[in-house]
């Protein structure tokens, strides 16, 4: 997932908005989350980076087994329907993560995303999740980000030690970023979600999840399908997984994706690895990398991991985009060996001058170590899982990502407030759901796992080439989605999307 790479490397895209606060209700009668009481009103005002959007905020409980108790503002867009006379209704959206600004999506790429048959019908609503962009943000100290021991322990000492780490680094964060903290599960968020229905006094929405966006959806579906008109899914998460059926499956479809773009390289003649034995080349760099040899060609002082090369090629299969990956990696390859003294291969820390007290926007292991009981006790459990991974993914040593996240939630506390299991989905109406063949980040296993569990109330529609993203990949894929959200009309099961020229 984009917004998941990005979150993992330390990147954020928070939206900037205006608006004021607007109180919520009290109280909720019933269970957390299920009240029918109207829920305060938005004050909407023009956006400041675009005018003809625009962007308030929901005062809602950080813990919503205490309405009553401590809130923070919820970070919310709206994107008016161009056609007011077709007017539809809703489409809530969530781009991702976890960690990406749905205000941003609204804001910024909501107009180029979508078909203008979706603009005109649907008012887009995009939204911070808890923790995230303008939402109370969780944040942590960029003097101790900078110092993030390996997620590749190689005993029990250095396990240990990345453990400890863990666990400081989420006291930092629970210190810079408040109760808010403890409350990013996604179960919180899909409350916050129908929060977001009441106050825009809906009975129903439409939701357009992508990738962790998937998750949100699903759970909404579990909690308040009969709030549902229409829920489109791509690039599906699947939250009944244990830590190895997770790990493998992740590095298998990244796996894939490297066999994907080894293809394409040998019948595409622009690619700059063409005529070549690319697995071989890709192979030979990441052993020149673990010894040291290969170095970072914007930082030259710097030596590149194995991992650090890795993750260049994770992301470049999200397009995909194989011409810029193999210019890449036959730039690197191309490097001379140079007599130098060895230099450590561990990402050096950045200068610490001047960084005392600042923090940096850190969502991610705060979200997905609620939503996942991933707890690796020793060493040895780490190692086999990471053994499990090497094997399914030999050429790309793993899921550069899903290694990362899971390496995070080391040392965490074994109460998780939102933990895997088999969806239940008893009222939702159909939802559909699509997924590439060659995702490589979500396997597309996930989605037919997901499909298996929800088969009265689902259907999956397969994208037949690569890449994360689905919505845009050709006409089949849009228009899928399209007449669903405008028309309520499901594709046939069985039904699939042939592969775009591009790819």
């Amino acid at each position: 997932m984009q917004p998941l790479f990005r979150a993992l490397s330390g990147v954020l895209a928070v939206g900037l908005f205006a608006g004021a606060s607007a109180p919520g209700a009290e109280a909720n009668a019933g269970p957390p989350g299920r009240s029918t009481t109207t829920q305060g009103a938005i004050d909407w005002k023009p956006c400041p980076q675009n005018a003809a959007v625009e962007c308030g905020t929901l005062r809602l409980p950080v813990d919503w087994a205490r309405p009553s108790g401590e809130g923070f503002d919820l970070a919310v867009a709206r994107r008016k329907a161009t056609d007011p006379d077709r007017r539809v209704g809703v489409l809530l959206v969530n781009p991702g993560g976890p960690g990406d600004s749905g205000v941003d999506f609204a804001v910024r790429r909501a107009k180029s995303h979508f078909s203008a048959e979706i603009q005109a019908k649907f008012d887009i609503i995009g939204f911070d999740p808890r923790g995230v962009g303008g939402s109370q943000p969780v944040k942590c100290s960029q003097k101790l980000l900078d110092q993030r021991p390996s997620a590749y322990p190689r005993n029990q000492a250095e396990f240990d030690r990345l453990a400890d780490f863990n666990r400081i680094l989420r006291k930092d964060c629970r210190r810079h970023s408040g109760p808010v903290f403890d409350h990013t599960d996604t179960l919180s968020v899909v409350r916050d979600m129908d929060a977001i229905r009441r106050s825009l006094g809906e009975k129903k929405i439409n939701y357009f999840g992508h990738s962790y966006g998937t998750l949100i959806g699903q759970q909404y579906a579990e909690q308040y399908g009969d709030r549902i008109r229409t829920m489109a899914l791509t690039a599906n998460v699947d939250h009944s997984l244990g830590a190895r059926e997770f790990l493998v499956s992740s590095a298998a479809t990244t796996e894939d994706s490297f066999h994907q773009f080894v293809e394409w390289c040998d019948r595409t003649s622009s690619c700059a690895l063409h005529g070549r034995d690319v697995t071989a080349v890709w192979d030979d760099l990441l052993a020149r990398a673990d010894r040291g040899e290969i170095r970072d060609p914007e930082n030259p002082d710097q030596l590149l991991t194995a991992n650090a090369i890795a993750l260049v090629a994770f992301k470049a299969f999200y397009g995909p985009d194989g011409k810029e990956l193999a210019t890449y990696i036959a730039h690197l390859d191309a490097q001379e060996p140079k007599d130098h003294p060895q230099q450590s291969q561990q990402p050096q820390p950045r200068a610490l001058q001047g960084k005392e007290g600042q923090t940096a926007a850190e969502p991610f292991h705060a979200v997905f170590c609620q939503d996942w009981r991933f707890r690796p006790k020793d060493y040895r459990e780490f190692a086999r899982l990471t053994e499990a991974e090497l094997r399914a993914a030999p050429h790309m040593r793993g899921s550069p990502r899903v290694h990362a996240a899971v390496a995070g939630c080391v040392g965490w506390p074994n109460e998780v407030n939102n933990p895997q299991h088999r969806l239940r989905i008893t009222e939702a109406p159909k939802i559909l759901m699509l997924h590439s063949l060659h995702d490589p980040a979500n396997h597309y296993a996930w989605a037919t796992n997901v499909h298996r569990q929800t088969r009265k109330t689902t259907v999956l529609l397969p994208y037949e080439g690569a890449g994360h993203s689905v919505y845009g990949r050709s006409d089949c894929t849009r228009d899928a989605v399209d007449d669903y959200l405008t028309e309520l009309k499901a594709p046939s099961a069985g039904s699939r999307c042939t592969p775009a020229a591009k790819n």
